[in-house]
């Protein structure tokens, strides 16, 4: 068993990001920190190093308690590390839920350029134009 592994390898194995490419795009962004000190990509973690994952609108803290490079099923990721980010960053993320910032329902808001194409297209359809010569034909009978 390795006692060392790549941080954005470990932190793809441990679920904290979805994709591998998404893991290493974060680290070279500056977002992963161990010790208070931003990281690159090919940084190792060993155990009991505290990493720190800015995840807008707060900044997750794991200690590691084991070390490995293959993707975990989510029941071992304990097992693996440790959550001790502080509550006062899930109450952050709380008041930005409630404040409507962040994930904005589908439906809600301005139309995407597809539902813009769908609207056009319903507005210049035959069907529409057809009900509307049907009501001035029986103008003119009268």
């Amino acid at each position: 068993m390795k006692t060392e592994v790549r941080v954005d390898k470990w932190l793809w194995a441990m679920r904290v990001f979805k994709t591998r490419s998404m893991s290493t795009d974060a680290v070279k962004k500056g977002r992963v920190s161990i010790g208070g000190v931003a990281v690159k990509p090919s940084r190792t973690v060993k155990e009991g190093d505290v990493i720190e994952v800015k995840k807008p609108p707060i900044t997750y803290t794991f200690r590691v308690k084991q070390v490995s490079e293959n993707r975990l099923g989510a029941k071992l990721v304990p097992e693996y590390l440790e959550n001790i980010t502080p509550q006062s960053e899930y109450d952050l993320l709380e008041m930005t839920r409630i404040s409507g910032f962040v994930d904005r329902r589908k439906g809600l808001g301005r139309p995407t350029k597809r539902d813009s194409r769908d609207l056009a297209a319903f507005r210049e359809s035959t069907y529409a134009d057809d009900f509307f010569l049907d009501w001035e034909d029986e103008e003119d009978e009268d």
